[in-house]
């Protein structure tokens, strides 16, 4: 069925294809309706019918759950949206914004199925069930968990955080009415009908737990998470292999929503090498990226020394001085001045994201000692870099 569907009404396309990605969650977005419609009506009847609070609520979260599959439905549209001048970089976190929307109605659905279940719990009501009532239940269930599994095929095969996360509220749907069945079942049959207040207040909680997950790895995104490992891996790769480069540092990926994902890097290539062939390479090394991994990338082109015996043993000896201090710091753009009484020292030094300054102090102090220890002439000029992909 999901393999029908999105054959369907998906046009083929690669997933990072705004059009792809737009018709993918517009198909999420109208199965989500129309299943979450079909369950509300059904357990708020079947609810009404034998006066239990947990099915009533359980119908309520349905219901939210509809808005939320309208939400997706809607950021699929603005986020496919064409840059324009006043967004040059497309409509992409959208996506990021409309996820948060979606754990602000998970967190309102679970509180007030809190409220109402600590009520239920203080005075408890009668409550009914039947062969009807139990049916509805499982098939719900049942229909959660398939929403799970699309949503979620859906969400991976195009990176929306909007799908994923609608995938776990339908996984988390599928538990909560196994829990009120169950639940119901027990108050029926043993009389103890504050059971059905409890276990409406343990679904609230996993509702509200739910729905601060999803808010807390959305306003990740808001902020700027790090990257992703496999697609920084691919960016170096297939920079560094690349003629005339010799080393790659300075990799930064900006991430403006699904599908839009922009990146700069520096290139070091030989001091002494020709320049034209350089630009080049380079030129060529950027389209090559954006057709192969769909990524706009900058790279900027650092000269460096390459075949001196002379510079590689000094660079060797500020590696090793960088590394005793902390293995986690590297160099990069190592060049010399030699002098009879001073030689000067000029590098990049990279360093973990959030390192406080007077400890980047301490440490360059520590490194210089280290290094004039070797040499009384070296004076080290260092101009401090933090490293995104190690934070």
């Amino acid at each position: 069925m999901q393999n029908f569907l999105i054959r369907r009404f998906v046009p083929q396309g690669e997933a990072g294809d705004p059009a792809v990605r737009r018709a993918y969650g517009q198909l999420a977005g109208g199965v989500g309706i129309a299943l979450n419609a079909l369950l509300c009506v059904a357990k708020m009847v079947a609810g009404l019918l034998s006066g239990s609070i947990s099915v009533l609520s359980d119908a309520i979260n349905n219901l939210s759950d509809m808005g939320s599959s309208l939400i997706s439905i809607i950021s699929a549209r603005l986020s496919g949206r064409q840059p324009d001048p006043e967004h040059p970089f497309g409509h992409g976190r959208v996506e990021y914004v409309s996820s948060l929307i979606i754990a602000f109605l998970i967190l309102f659905a679970g509180g007030q199925l809190l409220i109402s279940s600590v009520q239920k719990l203080i005075n408890p009501e009668e409550v009914t069930a039947g062969w009807p009532l139990l049916c509805v239940m499982v098939l719900s269930a049942l229909v959660k968990l398939w929403m799970w599994a699309f949503n979620r095929k859906i969400g991976k095969r195009i990176s929306s955080s909007v799908q994923l996360a609608t995938a776990r509220d339908s996984l988390n749907d599928c538990l909560i009415t196994l829990t009120v069945a169950a639940a119901t079942v027990i108050a029926v049959s043993t009389g103890e009908m504050r059971v059905d207040g409890g276990a409406g207040a343990l679904v609230a909680l996993l509702v509200l737990k739910s729905g601060f997950d999803v808010a807390h790895e959305t306003i990740d995104q808001l902020l700027g998470g790090r990257p992703d490992p496999e697609l920084v891996r691919q960016l170096a790769e297939e920079v560094r292999k690349t003629d005339m480069v010799v080393g790659v540092h300075d990799l930064i990926v900006h991430d403006y929503g699904p599908g839009r994902v922009m990146a700069s890097v520096h290139a070091e290539v030989p001091d002494n090498a020709d320049i034209v062939r350089a630009h080049e390479a380079i030129d060529e090394a950027e389209r090559r990226i954006y057709a192969d991994l769909h990524v706009p990338i900058v790279i900027h082109l650092d000269p460096v020394t390459v075949g001196s015996e002379r510079v590689d043993a000094v660079r060797a000896q500020v590696l090793e001085a960088v590394k005793a201090e902390n293995p986690l710091f590297s160099i990069h753009d190592f060049r010399m001045t030699d002098g009879q009484n001073r030689i000067n020292l000029i590098f990049d030094i990279a360093v973990p994201v959030g390192m406080k300054q007077d400890e980047r102090a301490q440490a360059l102090s520590h490194i210089e000692a280290r290094l004039r220890e070797k040499d009384a002439r070296y004076r080290m000029v260092a101009h401090v870099d933090e490293n995104y992909q190690e934070a």
